[in-house]
């Protein structure tokens, strides 16, 4: 296939464009150059602000157009007309941020998410200026913002569209601060053999996908011409637990966990996810239990957890390190009286071997 891609340089579009070609695909990239001749040599790149001017499009055509990294409707709406007539298959990343109430029952038809003309107005301001880049730079609006921009691509592209809603992305080129987060301070502790604080109760729900696992859903989809919408979220039987053992045993560290309880930690003013990746309280754990079973009746499978945390660190060795804005390791330190460390289970077991 012919596939264009915009983006292809960040994360999920990067393992997009790497999956494609080495399934023996054609891949354009449409970014704005900031990466791409660096990352993917040799292949054909395309310069431009989706934001902005995108004639450099006009007059190609493609089987299938891969757009991860689409934030505000009036983008996700300009380029889907101009490719209306350019390919046969459209794919847009969405994300689980479109249902304001999630609960282990949440489904593809469950309600949505609503903007009000003056947060879209707002948002489409904010980008304007330059201000935000990625998702999380529209804090509040950011799920209405997708619910917009799945609404218009599926205007255009009608059942050619494929839209695609991940929950926590995790894998190699994962600049975020989540999981990074952990096998860093993991790896710390593989040299300095100080506890890791970890937050709340073991066996507490939680549910991560790996970006490869989506890029190749996506695929076949596309190779398949086939559209639809789903959630995409993970596999079924992690805890906080299990991931942050198989994490441990991933960075070679034999560090002790040190479990702190929920409320001791919420009462010494520790942010929820902000500071310690993954942790919610367990009255707002549901969107960590929410399944994907249509998109596993489709197709989706599941790169093993050892897999995925393996090849994280690999990437995380190679490259350079910067600034984590979660819980400083002096500060975690103090959270943790010497001797009071709850014992770990010793039932806790990592899941997809």
């Amino acid at each position: 296939m012919k596939l264009l891609i915009l983006g292809g340089t960040q994360f999920l579009g990067r393992h997009m464009a790497e999956q494609a070609l080495a399934a023996g695909h054609e891949v354009t990239l449409f970014n704005r150059g900031s990466q791409g001749r660096r990352l993917m040599a040799g292949v054909e790149q395309l310069q431009g602000d989706r934001r902005g001017d995108l004639s450099i499009l006009r007059g190609r055509r493609w089987d299938a157009v891969l757009d991860p990294s689409c934030y505000l409707p009036s983008a996700a709406q300009r380029s889907a007309e101009l490719l209306r007539e350019a390919c046969e298959h459209y794919t847009l990343i969405s994300t689980i941020s479109v249902y304001p109430q999630i609960d282990a029952d949440t489904d593809e038809t469950s309600p949505v998410a609503e903007l009000s003309a003056e947060a879209l107005a707002q948002a489409e301001t904010q980008a304007t200026a330059g201000a935000s880049q990625s998702g999380g730079g529209y804090g509040a609006a950011y799920g209405g913002l997708k619910v917009l921009c799945e609404r218009a691509v599926q205007a255009v592209m009608g059942e050619r569209a494929l839209i695609l809603r991940p929950g926590f992305i995790v894998g190699p080129y994962d600049y975020s601060p989540r999981l990074p987060y952990w096998l860093l301070r993991l790896l710390d502790a593989a040299e300095d053999g100080a506890p890791v604080l970890a937050p709340g109760r073991p066996e507490r729900p939680v549910r991560l996908i790996d970006a490869r696992d989506i890029a190749r859903f996506a695929l076949q989809q596309a190779e398949a011409g086939q559209g639809g919408l789903f959630n995409t979220t993970g596999a079924d039987g992690l805890s906080m637990g299990a991931l942050l053992t198989a994490a441990r045993s991933a960075c070679g560290s034999r560090a002790e966990l040190c479990w702190r309880p929920e409320a001791e930690l919420l009462a010494a003013g520790v942010q929820p996810f902000a500071d310690l990746p993954y942790w919610l309280p367990e009255a707002d754990n549901a969107m960590m239990e929410m399944r994907n079973p249509r998109a596993e009746a489709a197709g989706l499978r599941f790169t093993p957890l050892a897999q995925t945390l393996a090849d994280t660190v690999a990437w995380l060795r190679a490259g350079p390190r910067s600034a984590s804005p979660c819980l400083s390791r002096e500060r975690e330190q103090a959270l943790l009286p010497a001797g009071e460390c709850q014992p770990e289970r010793a039932h806790i077991a990592q899941v997809n071997p």
